[in-house]
């Protein structure tokens, strides 16, 4: 349906402007009033009902065609991250350390154009088309955001036959569709260590137990893992992403605390990996008279594409003019939107928006990271096309 390009070129204008105001306003996670405020009263001024609130700040639209067909779902998250702007945009953040470093802000103006374009064409469309507005991707270690919705119904009344999601990502060049059937991206896990020695003065270190020393030992062999214990082609990755301890440079501190996060697409590794972190810490605080409390939790399974589902979508993407498609290996980032294809079949998709000509250069999560707008309406006019198309499906 190639009009619906024609048609996100149309209302390009209004797509970005809307991205922008969403950029300009961002939202941690849990706190997206606002922009929860922006998409109901779009919805509304469309002719789609509308409920909010949906697991928190969530916002469920529900566009129902002219014709009995299918019930597809398309999500957007729309939380911000913790960073402060370092863009050189004009409309940078106006929150303090709040930005949108991630693309959540061009997902939710895609998503709300995608509506645009199927409210316009409600007569050819078949079925029922929701459109998920999410919030709290980003957190993770909390659970995430696509949880609560779930359980509040989110895929529910009525039941979705397939699901659809699409994230901007800086690795790929602008306009181009990067996908793959199967796993995705990876399963996320976090941990926190806390090491527990003996303080003292930083002249007499042989007098304590150094938490500080033991967590270097630990955040070391850790490492081993990855190296030592696990397939060397099986994607995996460990990061020890943060270590807090000490007050002062001449005290030995009584502790250390450890966080970090774990990558896995198998759930074999996965239960191998958070079995040998808890061994490793316990085993490294033993050996230097140390004691240590390890939890492990997961945070989001394995984004895993329906393959049949998955090969339609390929074909359907091919189809927009002006894009390319491209199959690519497994992305060791996490994203619950695996939980909605838990509840239905259907396909995560990214969008590149790397283009050096413009400054887009810098990787999600950069507080330098900005997109080429200039791909919004691809983004656009796939959402809306592949709801037309799997609406109708028998």
């Amino acid at each position: 349906m190639s009009f619906f390009l024609a048609d996100a070129k149309d209302i390009e204008d209004k797509i970005i402007s809307i991205r922008r105001k969403i950029h300009m306003n961002p939202e941690l996670s849990y706190h997206e009033e606002k922009t929860a405020k922006l998409v109901s009263e779009t919805l509304r001024s469309m002719g789609v009902s509308v409920k909010t609130k949906v697991g928190g700040t969530g916002v469920v639209g529900l566009l129902e065609g002219r014709m009995p067909g299918r019930v597809v779902a398309l999500r957007a998250d729309m939380d911000a991250l913790p960073l402060e702007e370092l863009s050189d945009v004009d409309f940078r953040s106006q929150a303090k350390g709040v930005m949108h470093a991630c693309g959540h802000d061009a997902h939710v103006a895609m998503l709300l154009g995608a509506a645009m374009l199927l409210a316009k064409h409600r007569a050819e469309l078949r079925g029922t088309v929701k459109l998920l507005f999410q919030p709290a991707e980003e957190a993770g270690e909390r659970g995430g955001g696509a949880k609560p919705m779930i359980e509040d119904g989110a895929m529910e009344n009525p039941r979705a036959d397939y699901v659809f999601g699409l994230h901007i990502f800086e690795n790929y060049p602008s306009r181009t569709f990067a996908l793959r059937e199967g796993a995705l991206m990876a399963a996320s896990g976090t941990f926190r260590i806390r090491i527990i020695g003996r303080g003292g003065h930083g002249s007499a270190p042989h007098q304590t137990v150094d938490p500080v020393y033991v967590a270097a030992q630990v955040i070391t062999d850790l490492q081993s893992i990855r190296s030592r214990m696990i397939d060397p082609v099986e994607p995996f990755v460990i990061s020890v992403c943060s270590i807090h301890s000490g007050t002062k440079s001449n005290i030995i501190p009584d502790e250390a605390i450890l966080e970090g996060t774990m990558r896995t697409v198998s759930e074999s590794t996965n239960r191998k990996v958070k079995a040998l972190i808890s061994l490793i810490a316990k085993s490294v605080c033993r050996a230097f008279g140390a004691r240590c409390i390890v939890l492990v939790e997961d945070a989001f399974p394995v984004t895993r594409n329906d393959p049949s589902v998955t090969k339609s979508v390929f074909r359907i993407l091919k189809r927009i003019p002006g894009t390319k498609t491209m199959e690519i290996p497994p992305v060791l980032a996490a994203e619950d939107f695996s939980l909605f294809l838990q509840r239905a079949r259907g396909t995560y998709y990214f969008l590149g928006t790397r283009n050096e000509r413009e400054g887009c250069i810098y990787p999600n999560h950069s507080p330098k990271f900005k997109i080429d707008e200039e791909v919004l309406k691809y983004g656009t006019a796939s959402l809306a096309l592949l709801a037309f198309e799997f609406a109708k499906r028998r």
